[in-house]
């Protein structure tokens, strides 16, 4: 399925239309319809954030986020996982070491 189906699928399930999503969004019908029907490529960035923060989307893989999750800790999330699993069992160790280490000091501690 492509991103452009997708984000068609999610809006037709939470909105009554693709018209009603558009005027929500504050986008031309013309535009979206057509991004809908040719793809999302040509779209720009920040409105297809919008659209996938506004449908609880991952804008990244386009995945389904959790009620209420934030955005982008999702995407950071999603950045450090793509480089994780690229790591060998030496280097996933050593990773996994490193943040229990930086985890330990008030420096570096989630607020």
């Amino acid at each position: 399925m492509t991103k452009a189906e997708i984000l068609k699928k999610e809006i037709l399930q939470q909105y009554k239309s693709v018209r009603q999503f558009a005027i929500d969004m504050s986008i031309p019908y013309s535009t979206l319809v057509t991004a809908l029907d040719r793809g999302i490529e040509g779209m720009a960035y920040g409105t297809v954030i919008k659209m996938c923060d506004r449908l609880n989307l991952n804008p990244v893989d386009f995945s389904t986020l959790e009620q209420g999750s934030d955005l982008g800790k999702k995407i950071v999330e999603n950045r450090v996982m793509q480089q994780y699993v690229k790591l060998n069992k030496a280097g996933r160790k050593k990773i996994l070491d490193m943040m229990g280490d930086f985890s330990q000091l008030d420096k570096y501690q989630a607020d």
